[in-house]
């Protein structure tokens, strides 16, 4: 701030304009230059990671690695009265869970590091002594009061509140006067009248003449902290970025980010503006709403890569929209031109039938099925623990038969530990009153069932199972078999609804389905 107060008695100028050529050009990615393609996801830890922001990460990855750049993560931490104790650590976290790393970030750290933007506050000071030093800039010494009044009264008015550029215009010896009293003024940008148009990768030609519909902007506050406005075209400028990825709702700021740059002497990056990502009746991702937080959906069971396929493919920026695709399939199919103004509409209650097919796809895989049966096993000592009969349903092989006989007709590895499937785990307490109210057949249907075991029930598959068991129904005149299926699966289950009978005794195992007849023939 010293260097800053030496700046601020120094004669300025206003900066001149500069000429700008609206000729048409050519619509391009700007990556075949040779230059490296280095894109930047920027959240505020004011927040923990949701889905909006998985969205724009996501986009900002794709982009990297489809063209062999870097994707970097930077936390805006400016605004400090925001900030949201564990965020910061929370975000990182869920991009790793979502198999989005970024190459450099807080955590991993990178060449152009710090990754945090409380830690970067010399090089914010020193843009704005160099703005200062052209007249670009100018201290500003209005009062909050002051300036709350301005808001008031506009709002009265009817009209968007702006500050009026009273400090705009303070002669040196003013401005040394007030310097005296207030030590520490705030540093506003000048804005110039005519601002840059600029070609968006998305939304096409555009240009926001931002010094007619609102003041000078606030860069840099009196605490040494820069604004947003300052902060982004700072870091990505030092950080090399090459190509801005971020929310439509910063289109109409562009134009006030180009003439800081224009101001400083730097060249831009290329700007992409992301459509919003909505909710499916078209109101907007809120992060009042609990679930929309990855990490929510991450304790709820759901996979990574389900949720980044129904982000995309709810939207654009991919040739067509299908269901199942992996990360380095996003990668592959991804196109930055393909990316259009409409907003994505997002159907949460789709992301079940999106997790089932990219859960069965990890059940196909060996060595990711092992995982899915670890994590399985520790879903069932969660669950059930003291209820647990004895530890051979932890057993490596049963677990993972009940992967292989369930996928499919599960959304969630947690499913399989829900009321429906207990009785994998757990004797079911029936008593042979309740079976009789099904069938008065109950001691011979389970005489015969225990006799179609004691043969080569090893082997008993699904299909011999229900061939056998259909047989065994047509033996018993006067009995519907229905009503055999049914008192079976409460026998085996304690409900009425449930897997096919055969599916249940094969899930089992002839040993355990023995024991559970035998225990309602000696009950």
């Amino acid at each position: 701030m010293a260097v800053l107060l030496r700046t601020l008695l120094q004669p300025g100028r206003p900066p001149g304009v500069l000429g700008r050529s609206l000729g048409r050009r050519e619509a391009s990615l700007g990556t075949g230059s040779g230059a490296a393609v280095r894109v930047r996801f920027a959240p505020s830890p004011t927040g923990f990671l949701h889905l909006g922001g998985l969205r724009t990460a996501l986009y900002n990855y794709l982009f990297a690695k489809k063209h062999g750049g870097s994707f970097i993560l930077r936390l805006e931490d400016t605004d400090q009265t925001r900030l949201v104790p564990g965020a910061a650590d929370n975000i990182e976290h869920m991009l790793e869970w979502a198999g989005i790393p970024p190459d450099e970030s807080p955590h991993r750290g990178g060449p152009r590091g710090p990754y945090l933007q409380s830690q970067r506050l010399e090089l914010y000071a020193q843009a704005a002594e160099a703005l200062l030093k052209t007249g670009a800039a100018y201290p500003c010494f209005c009062s909050s009061q002051r300036l709350e009044l301005l808001k008031k009264e506009a709002l009265r008015s009817r009209q968007t509140p702006r500050y009026d550029n009273r400090c705009r215009n303070l002669s040196q010896r003013q401005v040394a006067e007030k310097l005296a009293k207030d030590p520490k003024p705030a540093i506003r940008f000048r804005l110039e009248e005519e601002a840059p148009a600029f070609q968006d990768l998305v939304y096409g030609w555009n240009r926001h003449e931002v010094a007619s519909v609102e003041g000078d902007p606030v860069i840099l506050k009196s605490d040494g902290f820069p604004t947003y406005h300052l902060a982004c075209v700072v870091d990505d400028h030092h950080m090399g970025i090459s190509h801005v990825l971020r929310g439509s709702e910063w289109l109409v700021s562009t134009s006030k980010h180009l003439l800081l740059y224009q101001a400083l002497g730097w060249p831009p990056p290329r700007f992409a503006h992301l459509p919003l990502l909505l909710n499916r009746d078209g109101s907007k991702l809120s992060k009042r709403q609990g679930d929309i937080f990855l990490e929510s959906f991450a304790a709820a069971g759901f996979l990574p890569d389900a949720l980044l396929d129904i982000i995309t493919n709810c939207g654009s920026g991919f040739p067509e929209n299908q269901m199942g695709r992996t990360l380095p399939e996003l990668v592959a199919q991804f196109d930055l031109t393909r990316i259009t103004c409409h907003s994505a509409l997002l159907d949460l209650e789709k992301l079940p039938e999106f997790n089932r097919l990219h859960l069965r796809r990890l059940v196909s895989n060996e060595t990711q099925r092992r995982q899915l049966v670890e994590k399985l096993q520790l879903l069932v000592e969660e669950a059930f623990g003291s209820q647990l009969p004895d530890r051979a349903v932890l057993d490596p092989a049963y677990v993972e038969r009940i992967i292989l006989l369930r996928q499919g007709h599960i959304c969630r590895l947690q499913d399989l530990v829900s009321p429906a499937h207990a009785f994998l785990w757990t004797r079911p307490a029936v008593g042979r009153t309740q079976l009789g109210a099904i069938s008065e057949q109950v001691d011979v249907i389970a005489k015969r069932v225990l006799r179609l075991l004691e043969g080569p029930g090893a082997s008993l598959t699904q299909d011999v199972l229900n061939a056998e068991l259909k047989k065994l129904s047509e033996g018993l005149p006067g009995t519907k078999h229905s009503n055999v299926m049914k008192l079976l699966r409460v026998a085996l289950s304690g409900q009425p609804q449930g897997p096919p009978v055969a599916e249940m005794m094969v899930s089992l195992g002839p040993k355990e389905v023995r024991e559970r007849i035998q225990k309602v023939l000696s009950s």
